[in-house]
């Protein structure tokens, strides 16, 4: 057994395992507990060891330990359409010139603010099980230029199982790059710099054929450890770059002084902003994490203000079912969006607007004018 899969072996799963340490009490203890059962606690001890446990209102602890909140009511299980796009058991074809493949359900942590929170952890339904059927219908589509390894968490698969899926899509025509989506670097960097070297070589010999992206999400600047410096160092010495997707959580990074802190510490480390994603309205994260639209665009551009150029190079956006949106800004009493990238020809660069007020997230998808 690596170092990574015993450190992983050994995580705390259970919130009674963690009440000593986080000093629960009896009564906190049962009813965190009760929501863990329905959605299920990972958290490796090198995760949890980042923690203030003196401090109940720790951004980690809120990323990582069940809160209350999760028991509301409130929320959708799948905010973005994902099983009107399954093609394919795992693969989700929503955007012409992507594929997306859901390879595992498993994470080294299970994140509190997860958008997957249906089947992270719990159903293997909707998880990629025939690579030759997935690979088939990429080739029969040419538009399909990239591919997005995705999970849970793609790093979470064995090595043999990445090798296989290298092995299967670098060489199809069609596909300009591949793209790994992790957070393993944040949460268990070990998967990374204690795996015997087999899962850089493996991207090492890949990635001299095709680009490989690693893509993860670091919300809090204290996610940026010496071991997650040191994984991102060596991704990018096995010839990928990292990217990365920040979810913008109420209680964690809602503020421009740590989101500006967050964004100049990647370019440091070696990881370019990519997007600040709006949290979605889950079951189970609508009422804990989520952020108005508004207090949103406050907040990055404030963030911006104190930011180096590299770092401001992210989009604040929203992943809609009717595709990526652009959070622009205000503008003459409304807030203005643009199509990223849309499910349908029609929007795609489209600019629209809709009338600022406290609203999180468009519920209806017929609302956008």
């Amino acid at each position: 057994m690596r170092k990574w899969e015993r450190l992983l072996s050994e995580s705390f799963r259970s919130v009674s395992a963690l009440a000593g340490r986080l000093g629960l009490g009896a009564e906190e203890e049962r009813r965190l507990e009760e929501i863990g059962k329905r959605y299920p606690v990972c958290v490796p001890g090198y995760y949890l060891s980042l923690i203030d446990p003196a401090d109940p209102s720790d951004p980690i602890r809120k990323m990582s330990i069940p809160g209350c909140l999760e028991a509301s009511e409130g929320g959708s299980a799948d905010t973005s359409g994902e099983a009107d796009n399954t093609v394919v058991q795992g693969m989700q074809h929503k955007y012409p010139n992507t594929a997306l493949i859901l390879s595992t359900n498993q994470c080294a942590m299970y994140c509190r603010h997860c958008f997957r929170k249906r089947l992270v952890g719990l159903s293997s339904d909707e998880i990629a099980s025939h690579l030759h059927d997935m690979a088939g219908y990429i080739k029969a589509h040419p538009e399909i230029d990239n591919v997005l390894v995705s999970g849970g968490d793609a790093f979470l698969n064995p090595d043999s199982r990445i090798r296989q899926y290298l092995r299967t899509l670098v060489p199809i025509p069609s596909i300009r790059f591949i793209r790994f989506g992790t957070r393993t670097p944040v949460t268990l960097p070990q998967r990374i710099t204690e795996d015997d070297g087999e899962i850089l070589d493996i991207l090492r010999e890949y990635s001299h054929t095709k680009p490989i992206i690693i893509v993860t999400q670091f919300n809090h600047p204290r996610e940026i450890t010496p071991e997650a410096r040191k994984a991102i160092t060596a991704l990018i010495d096995a010839g990928c770059s990292v990217r990365n997707q920040t979810v913008l959580l109420r209680g964690v990074n809602d503020s421009a002084e740590t989101l500006s802190d967050l964004m100049d510490s990647l370019v440091g480390a070696g990881a370019a902003p990519y997007y600040l994603f709006q949290c979605r309205p889950v079951e189970g994260v609508k009422n804990q994490f989520q952020v108005p639209i508004a207090d949103g665009v406050r907040i990055s551009e404030a963030a911006k203000r104190t930011m180096s150029g590299p770092a401001k190079a992210f989009r604040y956006a929203m992943s809609h079912p009717t595709g990526k949106i652009e959070i622009l800004g205000p503008w003459r009493g409304s807030m203005l969006f643009r199509y990223h990238q849309a499910k349908r020809a029609e929007d795609s660069g489209r600019i629209f607007s809709r009338p600022i007020s406290d609203e999180c997230w468009f519920s209806d998808p017929d609302e956008i004018a």
